[in-house]
């Protein structure tokens, strides 16, 4: 017998020694009170505490509409891949590893970006009710996930390369909310079910990006701002653009994230991996204001025409 609580008194040390310095979300302390949540990740990363972090609450009042800010170009986002996807599930979310052939520029971004990986943040996605979980919000309102195309600058190699300038990378981010089956994510999302733990991997038929994208006609409305990774190490170059118009998945899709874990077997189930928004401080959210050109320019058609017609009617 004391054989036996030796051995799990061991185990138990081995457990809090493996997670003291590792970083959590909240949703894992009560399974792992040693982990570092969100508000004590600075200890670990010291950028996590420092001025630029994201994410942020976007106050749709205080943007500031910037006309630089054109639709981005998006090359080879419509190109399906030859190489079959690696889906992850890497004990802090869903990620896809990307082959950098899609790249973004335009958007009044200073150069072009090659896309490395995708991931998703989401809160609690089953029934009876879904919780919110995008890391972002608009005027203080947050959608059931949010999606992320990580890119690195076109001229490096790798994040680690790109870590080491100012305006490393660029991330775009989607909301993600609940409506009408997409069929575009049903090869992806029922492969979740084959990487319930840390470190499984599943093999999935690649798509292209834009399949994954709301329609390109809303893809010209969007935020942009300065910020950091919403992760560990928290680095503090990344060029955050948050589009206006969300991706539609249904109930049931919201629902398969539901079998992943964020270790292994009767591990605590993967729910909130999400950032709580940080201090905007004194920097400011760009808008590109994108579709409102066309209803300016018509009415100022519109008063041309009137001016004319009343004009007219005078003499």
């Amino acid at each position: 017998m004391e054989l036996l609580l030796l051995a799990v008194f061991c185990l138990h040390i081995l457990k809090t020694e493996a997670v003291v310095g590792h970083w959590c979300y909240q949703s894992q302390k009560c399974e792992l009170p040693e982990c570092k949540g969100p508000a004590q990740w600075h200890q670990i990363y010291q950028d996590c505490k420092e001025d630029r972090q994201s994410p942020v609450n976007i106050v749709t009042r205080n943007v500031v509409y910037d006309k630089s800010l054109q639709p981005l170009t998006f090359e080879g986002y419509d190109v399906k891949g030859s190489a079959k996807w690696d889906l992850e599930n890497n004990g802090h979310t869903v990620k896809v590893a990307l082959d950098t052939t899609p790249k973004i520029g335009g958007g009044g971004l200073e150069r072009k970006y090659k896309a490395v990986e995708f991931h998703f943040h989401w809160g609690v996605l089953g029934e009876p009710q879904i919780i919110p979980g995008s890391e972002h919000s608009i005027d203080g309102e947050k959608y059931p996930m949010e999606f992320h195309i990580v890119h690195i600058r076109e001229d490096v190699s790798d994040v680690a390369e790109a870590k080491t300038k100012p305006d490393g990378l660029a991330v775009l981010a989607f909301f993600v909310k609940v409506d009408e089956e997409n069929k575009n994510y049903k090869t992806l999302l029922s492969e979740l079910k084959n990487i319930k733990y840390k470190g499984q991997l599943a093999k999935v038929d690649p798509l292209p990006l834009s399949s994954l994208l709301p329609p390109e006609e809303d893809l010209g409305r969007y935020y942009r701002y300065q910020g950091s990774l919403t992760t560990p190490d928290c680095y503090r170059g990344v060029i955050w653009t948050v589009f206006e118009t969300p991706v539609q998945l249904s109930q049931v899709q919201l629902s398969q994230f539901a079998a992943l874990h964020f270790d292994g077997k009767n591990s605590t189930p993967m729910v909130e991996n999400f950032r709580p928004v940080q201090p905007l401080k004194d920097r400011k959210v760009l808008w590109s204001g994108a579709s409102i050109a066309l209803p300016t320019a018509q009415l100022l058609l519109l008063a041309l025409a009137l001016t004319c017609t009343l004009s007219s009617l005078s003499h």
